[in-house]
């Protein structure tokens, strides 16, 4: 998929979104409602699991309590510096204990394509496959304790250019990350709080293959997000992300984010935020606008 359509898709859920949200009450008569509270359903992550944008979080996708099934489908755009990364995807959550969710990302590499030897709007694809599963906890209902949600993950990850990723020194074309997350929600405060550890050999979220010459072994790497709902449909916050770094000619920097993201129904979401993604590809000072929409229930 070239560029052009995948935006048209996503502008295309913008529109869905905007011409079918004349209000939350309206919105309610149309999809069924479901018993989590506005917001307690995450948002996406860049890999397509439920969390921030950068971090997925111990929360189940969709607004599906123990007895219900919730699910949506999103689309995100990534516009930094000499890069461009969208994503388009769908989750599902099962019962509020078991998420599954499959992304397909683009990496657009524009004219820098052609300074590394790639040609002009080069463009890398990968898909993600991911799975996550809550241990204990319930970040709502456990209001009296301070244990917090803790869920366990993996995202499998296939990326479409290996002879090109084994020529930059990467040792593979596809890995899998595993991660632990702990999310505190404090609904007094409207606080949400998260943290996650994650094992991986990815490059650049998986995008420049997995491992290295400089190394091939997991590192444990850190994830944290905070998140504020300033109202019942506003929710600014941040967020940020480690990465290891594997290979010789392209050393990776940290990224994070500051978001804000407006909830009009329990159904549909938008998220618009900075974002820096640090150095990528031997260009340095990556940052740029992360634009995200969401539709489900």
């Amino acid at each position: 998929m070239t560029r052009r359509p995948l935006h048209r898709l996503i502008w295309g859920l913008a529109w869905a979104a905007w011409a079918a949200c004349p209000g939350p009450a309206q919105a309610q008569d149309r999809l069924p409602e479901r018993g989590k509270l506005i917001a307690t359903a995450g948002l996406i992550q860049i890999e397509g699991a439920g969390g921030g944008g950068l971090a997925p979080w111990a929360l189940i996708t969709g607004y599906g309590t123990r007895d219900a099934v919730g699910a949506n489908v999103h689309g995100t755009v990534v516009r930094v510096t000499n890069f461009t990364v969208s994503a388009l995807g769908v989750a599902v959550g099962l019962y509020d204990r078991v998420e599954l969710s499959y992304a397909r990302q683009f990496f657009d590499t524009g004219g820098t394509g052609r300074a590394l030897g790639l040609g002009g709007g080069y463009q890398f694809s990968q898909d993600v496959f991911g799975a996550k599963l809550r241990l204990i906890g319930d970040a709502i209902l456990d209001q009296d304790s301070w244990l917090p949600q803790v869920a366990v993950g993996m995202q499998y990850k296939v990326n479409n250019r290996g002879d090109v990723l084994r020529a930059i020194g990467a040792k593979s074309d596809q890995g899998a990350d595993f991660y632990v997350s702990a999310t505190k929600l404090f609904l007094a405060q409207s606080l949400l709080l998260n943290a996650t550890v994650r094992m991986t050999r990815a490059n650049q979220f998986g995008i420049l293959g997995f491992g290295g010459d400089r190394s091939n072994a997991y590192h444990p790497e850190f994830e944290g997000s905070a998140a504020l709902l300033l109202s019942r449909h506003w929710a600014v916050g941040g967020e940020y992300r480690t990465k290891p770094d594997n290979l010789r000619f392209a050393r990776e920097g940290d990224a994070y984010d500051l978001f804000v993201t407006w909830l009009p129904a329990k159904w549909v979401s938008a998220t618009l935020a900075y974002v820096d993604l640090g150095s990528i590809a031997t260009r340095k000072h990556q940052e740029g606008v992360y634009a995200s929409l969401q539709l489900g229930f």
